[in-house]
C-alpha cells in the first residue's frame, strides 16, 4: 500500500458510513485494471431455490482438477451482491483465481432481516453441495475448495466451518478477512439485529468461535488498521482462544494502510499485497 493510497484511505475513517463505504468504493474502483481477457465467466447460475442463490464461475481454457476459490461479499447481513454492471466488484475476486490458475466463484446469498441466522451456514452449505457435484465439469477439483469472505461473508464462512462442521469436512481451507466470529461479544448494532434479531439473549447459538476452534480446516484470518474497533477485538479475541486452546499462534495477518473494504477491493490493482496473501493461502492448502 502507497503512502498516498493509506493516506487516502484513512481520511474516510473507521465508522462505517456512506462516506467511506462510498469513498473507499470509488477510490479502489479507479485503481481496478479490469477483467483478463482470458478470463471466462458465467453469471448467475443457481444453486438453491432462492432468487439470491447464484453464483458466477471463472475459469480459463484448459484447466482440470483446478483448486477452487470461492468468494463470499459482505454487506452487514442486509445488502450486497456478487457483482454489479457497470462495476469491477466483485468479479475482481472470481478474475483473481483465474489469473491464478484456480477456478473463481463468486456467490450471493439470502439477506436478512428476511433471513435469520443460520440462513448463511445453510445456504453456503448449497453451495458447497453444488461444487461438490459440478465443479469437475467446468475444471475444479471438488477436494479442494478455499472458501472466502470478508465482513458479514466472513462470518457466513466462520458459521458454515462452525456449525456446519460435518458438512464442511474436506474443505481444504477459509480465508476470513474482518469478521465476527463471537456474538456473545461482539458490539450490537442494526445489522447484527437484522440478521440475529433484536433481542440479544438470543445471540449465543450463533457464536462461531466455540467451532471454529474444534475445526480441522486450515484457516487465514486478517484485520485492518482501519478497521472499527470491534473487529480488532474479535480478531484478538480469535488470536487469544487460538493460542490457548490450540498452544500456536493463528495465521493472522494485519493489513498494514487497508480499511474494512479495501483489501477485497484491491485484489486486481497494481497494490497487490492481499493478493498475494491470499493466493499463497490457497496453493499452501490445496498443493
Amino acid at each position: 500500500m502507497t503512502p498516498d493510497i493509506r493516506a487516502q484511505l484513512e481520511s474516510f475513517g473507521t465508522a462505517l458510513s456512506p462516506a467511506m463505504l462510498g469513498g473507499t468504493q470509488g477510490l479502489m474502483a479507479s485503481m481496478s485494471r479490469g477483467m483478463a481477457a482470458a478470463t471466462r465467466v458465467q453469471r448467475d447460475l443457481s444453486y438453491g431455490p432462492d432468487e439470491r442463490h447464484r453464483l458466477d464461475l471463472f475459469n480459463r481454457d484448459g484447466l482440470s482438477q483446478a483448486p477452487v476459490f470461492v468468494f463470499v461479499h459482505g454487506g452487514g447481513f442486509v445488502m450486497g451482491d456478487k457483482h454489479t454492471e457497470g462495476s469491477p466488484f466483485y468479479s475482481n475476486m472470481g478474475d483473481f483465481a483465474a489469473r491464478h490458475g484456480f477456478v473463481g466463484v463468486t456467490v450471493t446469498y439470502r439477506l436478512a432481516p428476511a433471513n435469520r441466522f443460520p440462513s448463511g451456514p445453510d445456504d453456503l452449505a448449497l453451495v458447497m453441495d453444488w461444487l461438490r457435484a459440478n465443479v469437475a465439469a467446468h475444471g475444479g477439483d471438488p477436494k479442494r475448495i478455499v472458501l472466502a469472505g470478508q465482513s458479514a461473508g466472513a462470518t457466513h464462512v466462520a458459521g458454515y466451518l462452525a456449525h456446519r462442521r460435518d458438512h464442511a469436512m474436506g474443505t481444504a481451507g477459509a480465508v476470513l478477512m474482518s469478521g465476527i466470529y463471537d456474538t456473545l461479544t461482539a458490539e450490537p448494532n442494526h445489522f447484527a439485529e437484522a440478521y440475529y434479531g433484536d433481542d440479544r439473549k438470543g445471540w449465543g447459538p450463533a457464536s462461531c468461535m466455540a467451532g471454529l476452534l474444534a475445526s480441522d480446516v486450515p484457516m487465514q484470518f486478517s484485520v485492518a488498521e482501519f478497521d472499527p474497533d470491534d473487529f480488532h477485538r474479535q480478531a484478538a479475541q480469535v488470536v487469544t482462544q487460538w493460542t490457548q486452546t490450540k498452544g500456536r499462534y493463528p495465521e493472522m495477518q494485519f493489513l498494514t494502510g487497508h480499511n474494512h473494504l479495501s483489501p477485497a477491493l484491491s485484489v486486481g490493482s497494481d497494490q497487490r499485497e492481499v493478493e498475494r496473501m491470499i493466493a499463497g493461502f490457497v496453493r499452501r492448502v490445496t498443493g
